[in-house]
């Protein structure tokens, strides 16, 4: 007597109230799809001038978060759609918030390569009118300044913090907290008027130096450094000092070489954010520093220019060939985005190395 095999029945996803995997992707890839054909046809039509691509991601996005809910609120129960629903809204959220970044990165990016070339990293913009020139004298001084503010601010904001964390108990520190808070909303003019003011009195008036600008940079950059290497040393346990304290290890000494190193990374990561704070401040620079398009090493003597005071320059005082300032700008621009990238590149390589090993 022989056994007839009978066919295992095939599963329907659908059927079984369940969307089959991958359907969220296709459905976010078809609703970018759409959005993008719309947008081409608006073009095509002459409703649009230009291709508008975060306005096309925007749709696709607002259309994938509609699809998908109708989709599984057909397919799936109520619950489920509810669930997938506020995933995608998570989902379109991030989109939406990373949409100026990438539109302001590739707007930067395609219109500086125009003069992203040898001549405008060695050359100034000495005698330069119209056409050619360069920004090696503002690269010069934006590095020279911000370096010196670093130099000056990191000390002092690190040994703050410190104080406020180790030490500092009473009214003088509540009052070291209150004018750090206060200090943290100074607009950056008042920054730079307060550096004139100081090299005014004892230079005379008119004085503008780089390290002036530097001074104004340090005060912008202080309450940074303080606030974000507070948070840091306040999330080392206290069980790593009282077991240095338990065995007999002084306080100063557990704050060099257990607290301190416990919390590296995140006071790097706050020195990065501090340093990207100011080095693309214009009004401080303009007021403290001056203008000028000479190459200056020297921070005690003479006008210092930096990259923002420039790219503000090339931009407000267009010549005949009003191209070409614009060119410079937006080259300064995207010197100004990837200096700020290395400097991040390179706090996080500087953390990781000297961040406490973990495991055996």
């Amino acid at each position: 007597m022989t056994q007839t095999s009978v066919a295992a029945p095939t599963q329907n996803a659908f059927a079984s109230g369940q969307l089959p995997r991958g359907t969220t992707w296709m459905v976010l890839g078809a609703s970018l799809v759409l959005s993008f054909i719309a947008f081409w046809l608006l073009q095509q039509g002459g409703a649009t001038e230009d291709f508008n691509i975060v306005g096309a991601v925007f749709i696709g996005a607002v259309l994938y978060i509609i699809a998908i809910y109708v989709i599984s609120l057909l397919v799936e129960s109520g619950r489920k759609a509810k669930d997938r629903l506020v995933t995608a809204l998570v989902a379109g959220a991030f989109i939406v918030a990373l949409l100026p970044l990438i539109s302001l990165v590739f707007t930067v990016v395609t219109n500086g390569l125009a003069r992203f070339d040898l001549t405008f990293f060695t050359n100034s913009m000495r005698n330069v009118v119209g056409e050619g020139g360069g920004a090696i004298h503002a690269i010069v001084g934006t590095l020279l300044m911000t370096g010196t503010a670093t130099v000056i601010s990191v000390p002092i904001g690190l040994l703050t913090s410190i104080y406020l964390v180790e030490y500092g108990r009473g009214p003088l520190a509540r009052a070291i907290t209150f004018f750090v808070d206060v200090m943290t909303g100074i607009p950056s003019i008042v920054a730079g008027l307060f550096a004139y003011s100081i090299f005014a009195i004892i230079f005379g008036p008119g004085t503008r130096l780089g390290i002036a600008g530097a001074v104004a940079l340090s005060v912008l950059m202080i309450p940074v450094v303080v606030r974000s290497s507070e948070d840091m040393l306040r999330l080392v346990p206290n069980e790593l000092r009282e077991a240095a304290f338990a065995l007999g290890v002084p306080k100063w000494l557990t704050v060099l070489k257990v607290v301190l190193p416990t919390a590296i990374a995140g006071i790097v990561t706050g020195i990065m954010l501090a340093i990207a704070r100011v080095i693309g401040e214009t009004a401080p620079l303009l007021v403290a520093a001056g203008f000028t398009n000479n190459l200056n090493y020297n921070m005690f003597e003479g006008r210092m220019q930096s990259l923002p005071v420039m790219v503000y320059n090339q931009y407000v005082s267009q010549g005949t060939d009003a191209q070409a300032y614009l060119d410079r700008a937006w080259a300064g621009a995207l010197t100004l985005i990837l200096i700020v990238m290395i400097l991040n590149l390179g706090g996080r390589l500087i953390a990781k190395i000297f961040a406490p090993k973990t495991g055996r």
